[in-house]
């Protein structure tokens, strides 16, 4: 998996490429621990994300509870398969997917 990271003021956008696993997770893990000082909103753009596993889910969902503290989280440029992931988890219920 690939990260790329873009910081505008109080906005961070992550880009995810590949897949987001059990071997990939912690990279994730690690940006959100790391980078999130000063961001209020913070939005993950997962065009080029081709599945995620429930290690996955669980980064995301560690975003979301940090981000209900301190701003807003969204989701966006989702696949269908990984939509429908969040969907059958009830994850979609969680978080903002555009």
């Amino acid at each position: 998996m690939e990260i790329s990271k873009k910081k505008e003021e109080s906005k961070l956008t992550v880009g995810l490429s590949g897949r987001l696993d059990t071997l990939t997770a912690p990279q994730l893990e690690a940006v959100i621990q790391n980078d999130l000082d000063g961001v209020t909103e913070l939005v993950f753009d997962l065009k080029d994300l081709v599945y995620v596993s429930s290690a996955g889910l669980r980064v995301f969902l560690m975003a979301q509870k940090t981000m209900n503290k301190k701003g807003s989280m969204e989701l966006c440029n989702v696949c269908d398969d990984i939509k429908e992931v969040f969907t059958i988890t009830g994850f979609a219920d969680i978080f903002t997917i555009k």
